[in-house]
Order: C-alpha cells, then sequence, then structure tokens
C-alpha cells in the first residue's frame, strides 16, 4: 500500500501533490485542511482519510473526525492534528499513547517534518509531514510519501514543494 501524506494545506494544494500522489493507494491528510475544496480535490482524485484540525470550519469538522484510528496493512495507525512529539505529547493524546500506543502515530500542526521512533511508548513510529500550504513560519513546503506492508515502513520520502510564500 503506497500512502501519500500531507498535512497543513490551510486553503493552497499544490498541484504537484497530484504528481508525487499519483501512485499512491491512499491519502492522508493530518489537518489542518482549510477550505473545502482542498479536500474535495483530494477526494476525487484518491480515497482519501483525514483528521480535521484547529483552523478548518464546521463543514469539515463534521465530515472529519478529531482523531482517526483504524488499521491498514496490519498496522495500528492514529491520526490526530495536535498530537505533539516525542517526548513532548498533547496531554490530550499522552494518557492513550501510553495504554495502547499505535504502530505509527501521525500528527501534523507544528509545520516541522518530523519522522522518528518513539521507544517510550512501545516502539512506535511517529510522522508529521510538515506543512504543505503557504501559511505558517516554515520555509520550505513539505509531504511524506512511503510505502506500508505489513507494519512496516519503506521507501519514505520526504518531498519538498517549494518556497513558502506566493
Amino acid at each position: 500500500m503506497k500512502i501519500g501524506l500531507i498535512s497543513d494545506t490551510h486553503s493552497f494544494l499544490d498541484s504537484k501533490v497530484f504528481d508525487y500522489f499519483q501512485h499512491c493507494d491512499e491519502i492522508w491528510h493530518a489537518g489542518d485542511i482549510g477550505e473545502p475544496e482542498v479536500i474535495t480535490q483530494l477526494e476525487n482524485f484518491k480515497p482519501v482519510r483525514a483528521v480535521y484540525g484547529n483552523i478548518d470550519a464546521p463543514e469539515i469538522r463534521q465530515k472529519y473526525p478529531e482523531n482517526q484510528r483504524f488499521v491498514c496493512e496490519n498496522s495500528d495507525i492514529w491520526i490526530t492534528h495536535i498530537g505533539g512529539h516525542p517526548p513532548r505529547y498533547n496531554p490530550k493524546v499522552l494518557k492513550l499513547l501510553k495504554d495502547n500506543p499505535p504502530n505509527i502515530f501521525i500528527c501534523g500542526h507544528s509545520h516541522i517534518l518530523r519522522v522518528m521512533p518513539d521507544q517510550q511508548f512501545g516502539n512506535f513510529i511517529y510522522m508529521n509531514p510538515g506543512a504543505a500550504g503557504q501559511e505558517g513560519f516554515h520555509s520550505i513546503r513539505t509531504i511524506l510519501r512511503f510505502d506500508l506492508e505489513n507494519k512496516k515502513i519503506f521507501n519514505l520520502e520526504a518531498i519538498e514543494l517549494g518556497k513558502r510564500g506566493r
């Protein structure tokens, strides 16, 4: 299963995303989608799993949950927008990470691309694709692409979409 991981589009969807995610089976969006047209374009392109972020309007919040937990390729996946990062997690998710850690924990919000193991709570993989949109303090817009097969991540790619700003 090939996954395209994106976050913090903030109402801007770079057309390059469609090229980079061309061969993906699913797109996962870790919140702060912005205008509904962004997620509609992604849904018309590939199957999408998404969560809402702190800037998302009621229309998006009604369609997508704050937390999305599911199994894909025998991996327990948890996506949320404001999750923190190892070892400083958001207090809302910390207890759940301790009690029932996923295999892969994905969040957005920080606009900082980061992928790392967290051995503190069950040796899961932490992933944040950074920010793909124009809004925020990041300098480079980023996304992630990877293969997931039987609990293993392969061919992980951090992709730069270009500088922030129009």
